[in-house]
């Protein structure tokens, strides 16, 4: 393992991003991705959607791109690879392998996914702009820090704030709590997601309500089954401690360190995936304290046979529910067998449960569906019912 480490570093990490223009022809009708480091100039982007990658790795054996096969190697000591076929629009994930080890690219931006650091791919959705950055007002990504005493560790929430925020500064403002999915961790939202761009335009649009957004660690960065642990008993355990870290621990310190308004009526929560299933582990457990529900191809499910004792008998009273719960959001990609959650809409809705149901077309269980749930259900937020 030493001499596979020590060959990737020497052969990455020496100067190893790309000739500039002037020495190479760039394949005609390519861009640089946008989330190459300054100055790379691969991974580039075609116009026909292919992917062409570029690595410089003279001393490997072997070099592949994950989830696209193996690199050709040419006589200076790179290795090329083309997409077979055309990439799918939106954000994708993939690692560079080299000699059996997997790493990110260097050329690339790091972003956090299944459970490492790793590389990520856009592909442009011709005439669509609302998750790209625009001349207007642009809100604030910051960092909190607290102590947990659940986790007896010291956490951070990433915390976006709307541009008029420092601007007003008696201003209170609702509060949108938007969880990642498996593999993930608090910065996906803000980097994969796009969150902050999503927000700074559908707020300077007039579409939704100026509102600060914190996202957190689930604590299902990397899904394990120890020992003598069968799967299912692993998922019940898998992130279950966050939603009493959210209430007493994430809720308690973004109030007592930013302008927020404290009533259920201004606190939603949303998630993505398995931050779906945390999504409504926390709020239908917690109807004194949200309003706002929505999950984004979410993990969980509610068993429309037992409906009137799940969560602790919450869907009984169907007109209490509905009184109390503003908004329940159920998105998900038509590409990802949307029928389980459009079932679930479904089944809701007939048994006297309002919900919104999304589907997002042509996407599957990717960031695109995810970026078009939340530009659909933020400007659903804090409006009077």
């Amino acid at each position: 393992m030493k001499n596979v480490l020590k060959l990737i570093f020497s052969s990455l990490l020496m100067f190893p991003f790309t000739m500039n223009a002037q020495q190479q022809d760039f394949p005609a009708g390519t861009t640089p991705n946008e989330h190459n480091i300054n100055g790379a100039d691969y991974p580039r982007i075609g116009e026909d959607r292919r992917v062409h990658f570029r690595i410089h790795a003279p001393n490997a054996q072997k070099v592949e791109i994950s989830f696209r096969g193996e690199m050709t190697k040419e006589a200076d000591g790179y290795w090329s690879l083309v997409s077979k076929e055309p990439e799918v629009i939106g954000f994708h994930y993939y690692q560079v392998i080299i000699d059996g080890v997997s790493a990110a690219d260097p050329n690339g931006k790091p972003f956090f996914g299944m459970g490492k650091w790793i590389s990520g791919i856009e592909i442009p959705e011709k005439g669509v702009d609302y998750y790209s950055i625009k001349n207007v007002p642009h809100g604030l990504i910051s960092q909190s820090w607290y102590y947990s005493d659940i986790r007896k560790e010291w956490r951070r929430c990433i915390v976006y704030t709307p541009a008029e925020y420092d601007k007003n500064p008696t201003k209170k403002y609702p509060v949108l709590y938007l969880q990642h999915g498996m593999g993930e961790n608090e910065t996906s939202w803000a980097n994969q997601g796009k969150m902050n761009f999503i927000m700074d335009n559908l707020i300077a649009e007039g579409k939704a309500k100026p509102m600060i957004v914190v996202m957190d660690n689930g604590n299902i960065e990397v899904f394990k089954t120890n020992s003598g642990e069968t799967p299912e008993d692993a998922r019940k355990r898998f992130g279950a401690e966050f939603p009493a870290i959210l209430v007493n621990e994430i809720i308690p310190h973004i109030e007592s360190n930013f302008r927020t308004l404290t009533d259920r009526d201004n606190r939603a929560m949303a998630g993505l995936s398995w931050g779906g299933l945390l999504t409504f582990n926390t709020t239908l457990n917690n109807l004194d304290k949200f309003a706002y529900i929505g999950g984004f191809s979410g993990a969980g499910s509610i068993d429309l046979k037992q409906l009137d004792t799940v969560y602790g008998g919450v869907f009984k009273n169907r007109k209490a529910f509905n009184d109390k719960v503003h908004v329940f959001f159920l998105g998900i990609g038509s590409e990802e067998h949307p029928e389980r959650t459009k079932n679930l809409s479904d089944g809701l809705q007939a048994a006297g449960i309002n919900t919104i149901y999304y589907e997002s077309p042509g996407t599957a269980h990717e960031f695109l569906t995810w970026r078009r749930c939340l530009k659909e259900f933020a400007p659903l937020l804090f409006k009077t019912k």
